[in-house]
């Protein structure tokens, strides 16, 4: 291979590891997800290792140092292992203790209880829609996996019919609701207002959210029959439990971390001020990292100690909890090695350069910029900060409601299609136990649909408003 011109990463892993021609770039990027992709669907490989082959590919082909894509993919699963590998674990704990408690099995009986079996697939699209208001997607799904897997299994659904909604809800929040990290940088970006981005953002998410959820919930689920994945679905509570906890206080400790980050969002919005001590105390109080641990210690007393259990009983769960997660962890951070390599490979910059000639309306050019980057690195944060630099300067001659949409069409192209160098891929495949062809089929289906039907939203307001 002819040596091209190299950047090296020396201590900043953020630095491109190449600045190969785009069509080389271009090409890398298709050996690396072909590679992924073939490896895993013929010959069988485990994602994980499939995912570290594909990035070394990836890297080779760009015309990098060997040693740079290693670290590049290196830096890439540590952070996403030390995010939201850690946020898994905690989940897991908190799943674990749950189940054994009897605590799921009181929410689930009662759910299914008041609930009709036509209305489930909506109780779960508004109950992600809520949990998911102030946290990471990946945070919400650790906090709703088990409550889908056991409503799925009590109430003999497909796993599909109720899966699909909550993920729906998790990920319309994710990409198109400030506070999430990406519409606020992107409010920043194109100097939108907070309060109407936040009201359009509604506007759009509500449609948005039933025809991606409960609507196309219907197709996915019979394309994907599925049925909860066992090594993932918490047992039920044994008989011999003479006693379990409440509905209310079941609900309350599931919903504690999302109310403490639900606080910090609001005390970023009402104060503003990073040198306020009440800023700087809900901004540890309500961290993902605080707000999980906090409701695990609290789960051992409301669940475990109202369930009966003793102080060796909690520790026997929580050691249980966490041996069939590891591999999920694993592949997960791997996807995020992967999508580090094609980020520090000058991926997105190789995007934003292809796209500096387009001569089309700015809310479809920003949509367009935002699925172009999704597609290439994976990451829809990426993808949000990267098109809205771009885009940035033309919502300088715009009113205050096409602001806020352009920000809102950003938010929807990030969401475009997810495959896998996204690491949420990875994820929903392994804690629903699918293979990568019906992923793609449902969850990265599903994505597309909330991508498109956002977008379609945006611009419809954009005549009226």
């Amino acid at each position: 291979m002819t040596h091209l011109s190299v950047e090296m990463l020396a201590a900043d892993a953020t630095e491109p590891i190449t600045s190969a021609g785009h069509a080389q770039l271009g090409i890398a990027v298709l050996a690396g997800i072909a590679v992924i992709v073939l490896l895993i669907t013929k010959f069988k490989l485990h994602a994980f290792l499939s995912l570290i082959i594909g990035s070394l590919v990836l890297g080779a082909v760009a015309g990098a140092p060997l040693d740079k894509a290693i670290t590049s993919f290196s830096t890439g699963l540590g952070t996403t292992v030390a995010g939201t590998g850690v946020l898994i674990a905690l989940g897991a704990v908190l799943g674990r203790l749950l189940a054994d408690s009897g605590g799921a099995d009181q929410i689930v009986d009662t759910i299914l209880a008041r609930s009709s079996r036509q209305a489930m697939p909506w109780a779960m699209v508004l109950i992600a829609g809520i949990v998911g208001l102030p946290i990471f997607f990946e945070v919400g799904i650790v906090l709703l996996i088990p409550v889908v897997l056991l409503v799925a299994k009590r109430g003999n659904f497909s796993l599909m019919r109720i899966g699909i909604p909550a993920l729906a809800g998790l990920s319309v929040m994710h990409g198109l609701i400030p506070p999430h990290p990406g519409p606020l940088v992107a409010i920043d970006a194109v100097k939108a207002n907070l309060g109407v981005t936040l009201a359009l953002g509604v506007v759009v998410a509500i449609p948005t959210a039933i025809i991606a959820g409960p609507v196309f919930s219907r197709y996915a689920a019979r394309w994907v029959d599925i049925q909860p994945p066992e090594k993932m679905v918490p047992e039920r509570a044994s008989d011999d439990l003479e006693k379990r906890p409440g509905f209310g206080i079941t609900v309350a400790t599931v919903l504690l971390p999302v109310v403490m980050m639900l606080a910090k969002a609001l005390v970023d919005i009402v104060v503003d001020d990073p040198e306020q001590t009440a800023q700087r105390v809900f901004d540890v109080v309500g961290s993902p990292l605080i707000a999980l641990l906090t409701a695990v210690l609290v789960a051992m007393f409301t669940l475990g100690r109202a369930a009966g259990f003793t102080r060796g009983r909690i520790a026997v769960t929580v050691e249980k909890s966490l041996g069939p997660i590891a591999g999920v962890v694993l592949i997960v951070g791997a996807g995020g090695g992967f999508k580090q390599t094609l980020v520090d490979a000058g991926v997105g910059q190789m995007i934003l350069d292809v796209s500096k000639g387009w001569n089309i309306s700015a809310l479809l050019l920003a949509w367009l910029i935002a699925v172009a980057i999704r597609l290439a690195t994976g990451s829809a944060t990426v993808a949000t900060i990267s098109a809205a630099g771009l885009v940035g300067p033309l919502a300088a001659d715009m009113s205050t409601t096409h602001a806020a949409l352009l920000v809102l069409a950003i938010g929807c192209g990030s969401l475009f299609f997810s495959h896998v160098n996204d690491a949420g891929f990875w994820l929903v495949k392994e804690y629903f136990g699918m293979n990568v062809g019906q992923t793609l089929k449902t969850w990265s289906v599903m994505e597309t649909l909330i991508s498109v039907v956002g977008i379609g939203c945006v611009l419809l307001l954009s005549l009226v408003l």
